[in-house]
């Protein structure tokens, strides 16, 4: 029986490795698969988007986002940051995010393209419902404020089950559906199996894969430097406690992105 477990830890290690190694073999950011592109070319003479990363919490952008943001950056997109709460359940908002501002700065976002909310009605929490039509307005605001083309969020179970998560979620597609979508484009990240979620690199080859044999428009966006996820969640440092460092080398979205439309 210790043969049977040695030679199992055995085999998962060099699964383990060969995925990492599968990782670092991309030049840089990457996008699984590389055609059709991930986005369709802009009227006119403009490259580059603005895109609007809404999320629910100060580090979320680093513990679930990573990878869309660095390879967006690596393509020369406009990233802006829309957090609708400070993270505030346990009285650290203000500390909460100073440490979203030092993240955004390891990740390359300016300031002055992070917005950090305190809505008295948007307050962190597992049993705080969060106003659809609200979060609509407030994402109204800033897209019109930065002159956003694209949206990124979190799909409806939203990758951990937070209610706060699936709110924004929610809300974003109210956002949608009251304006027509228009010239915006929405993605959302890909909540996974609890197998997937904690398979960290090991991810890549089935995310690849369904993103390369989907007939549904699914991008696997792959972060060739998994350092900088590490790099960018430990700015939170109030946060940094040992289960998310374990989170963080162990989650496949450390590794991966799989976004898909919303």
């Amino acid at each position: 029986m210790g043969f049977i477990w040695m030679a199992f830890a055995a085999g998962a290690v060099l699964v383990w490795a060969m995925s990492l190694g599968r990782i670092f073999t991309f030049p840089g950011p990457a996008c699984v698969p590389a055609s059709p592109p991930f986005l369709h070319p802009l009227r006119g003479d403009r490259r580059s988007r603005n895109v609007l990363l809404v999320i629910a919490h100060p580090d979320d952008e680093s513990m679930f986002f990573a990878p869309t943001i660095l390879f967006l950056k690596s393509k020369g997109h406009n990233i802006h940051v829309l957090c609708m709460s400070r993270g505030n359940a346990d009285g650290l908002g203000i500390t909460r995010k100073e440490e979203l501002y030092l993240a955004c700065d390891i990740l390359k976002i300016p300031r002055e393209q992070v917005k950090v909310l305190d809505h008295p009605k948007l307050q962190d929490g597992f049993h705080e419902k969060w106003d659809h039509g609200l979060l609509a307005e407030l994402t109204m605001e800033h897209v019109q404020l930065w002159a956003i083309d694209m949206i990124v969020t979190f799909d409806s179970y939203g990758v951990s089950g937070h209610p706060n998560h699936q709110d924004v979620h929610h809300g974003i597609c109210k956002f949608l559906h009251a304006n027509g979508q228009g010239n915006i484009e929405a993605w959302e990240l890909a909540s996974l199996n609890i197998l997937r979620k904690y398979s960290g690199p090991v991810d890549i080859w089935l995310s690849s894969l369904i993103s390369s044999s989907s007939k549904q428009p699914i991008y696997t966006l792959v972060n060739s430097s998994p350092s900088r996820s590490y790099e960018a969640m430990a700015a939170h440092r109030s946060q940094w406690v040992w289960f998310r460092r374990l989170f963080v080398m162990f989650s496949s979205y450390t590794y991966i992105n799989m976004l898909q439309k919303v």
